[in-house]
Formats: C-alpha cells, sequence, structure tokens
C-alpha cells in the first residue's frame, strides 16, 4: 500500500475564504490517500487593505483605508456571500480587523489533543466567529472552546503565549515557501492560492 501523500493547508480563522475553503480540503482526506496537515498563517490585513472599524449598523466608525481598498473589501464580502449562501452557511463582515493569532494558537493546542477534537474546534471557531458570535482575541473564550472540543481548556492559557510565537514561527516558514494569503495549499512543493485550485490538487492526486 503507497503510503498517503502530504497536503499542508495554511489558513487564517479571520479569512472567509480560508472557512469557504475547510469542508472542500476535508474532502480531500475523504476521496484520496492523502495526509492534510493544517497549519495557520496569519494574514496582516491592514498592509495591503487597511484597516477599518465599523458599528453594529454598518457606520464607520475608524478607517484607514483608500477608495480602492474599500471596493476591493465590499467585493469581497459580496462575493463570499454569495458562495456561502449556496452552501447554507453564514458570514456576516467582521466589525474590526481581527488579531486571529490567538485562536491560531488554539488550533495548535487542539490538534495535540487528536484529529477529532482539532476537527471540533476548527469547526466552531470558524462558524462562530463568521456569525459574529466569537471573540478570538479573549483568551477565556477560545479556552471554552477548546474545553467544549474535547480538549485541554484549562491548560489553554499557560500555553497561548508560546503559543503565538510557535504560530509566528509557523507563518513565517510559510513565507519562506512562497506562502503570501490564505487558503494555501502546498503539494508536491507545489503551492496553489485559492479554493478554485481545489479542482487542480483533485487532478494531482487522481493522476
Amino acid at each position: 500500500m503507497s503510503e498517503a501523500r502530504h497536503i499542508a493547508l495554511y489558513t487564517d480563522y479571520k479569512s472567509p475564504y480560508a472557512y469557504l475553503a475547510k469542508d472542500p480540503a476535508y474532502e480531500l482526506e475523504r476521496d484520496f490517500p492523502v495526509r492534510l496537515e493544517i497549519l495557520p498563517y496569519v494574514l496582516d490585513i491592514p498592509s495591503y487593505l487597511g484597516s477599518a472599524r465599523v458599528g453594529a449598523d454598518g457606520t464607520v466608525l475608524e478607517e484607514n483605508r483608500n477608495a480602492h481598498q474599500w471596493r476591493r473589501v465590499k467585493y469581497s464580502y459580496m462575493d463570499c456571500r454569495r458562495a456561502a449562501r449556496k452552501r447554507g452557511l453564514t458570514i456576516r463582515g467582521p466589525q474590526k480587523i481581527w488579531d486571529s493569532a490567538l485562536a491560531a494558537a488554539g488550533m495548535l493546542h487542539a490538534q495535540r489533543a487528536g484529529d477529532a477534537v482539532f476537527r471540533r474546534y476548527h469547526d466552531m471557531v470558524f462558524e462562530r466567529f463568521w456569525r459574529r458570535d466569537l471573540d478570538i482575541e479573549d483568551v477565556t473564550v477560545i479556552s471554552a472552546v477548546l474545553t467544549e472540543s474535547g480538549a485541554d481548556g484549562a491548560g489553554f492559557a499557560d500555553y497561548a503565549e508560546a503559543g503565538r510565537a510557535e504560530v509566528a514561527a509557523i507563518s513565517r516558514a510559510a513565507e519562506a515557501q512562497g506562502v503570501f494569503g490564505v487558503p494555501s495549499f502546498v503539494l508536491d512543493g507545489e503551492l496553489f492560492w485559492g479554493r478554485e485550485h481545489l479542482p487542480d490538487i483533485r487532478d494531482m492526486l487522481a493522476a
């Protein structure tokens, strides 16, 4: 029996595109003899899309974003909501640029408890964050999700800062491979950015 091929998937909880890629990525393991390794890559969104903070009614409270960046952001969320509706998912635009490093550290913590625990954590964080029901910057909140997932939530606070450093190291190593955004897949040393390349990845696996 041949050894399962390895696919690295770099993801970030604050990316709606990464959320939309999550379940189709799981299906690769279902349909092919592959091992999917899900890794954190924390996006620096203000560096290329600026930043803003909006109220619950959509009123812009603070902004550091030019007109071109606003058009890109508005289109991106419209595009993601369009795709989400087809799958029964909810994507509500966030009211600020979130720091997802703590939730990413939670990802690593959950992975050490096994695949089933990690999948529960991963699914819950994505779903609740995009419903605006989860504060991914609050260590108590992330600890609670870990506990609910079956991981050691009580021990997460002690690991959180080391976890942040681990996430940063993984992100920098990803950049050394050419990663710049999410979702990014690496198969046989080849980088694919975006879920639209999943058919190409499937073709490679089927060949």
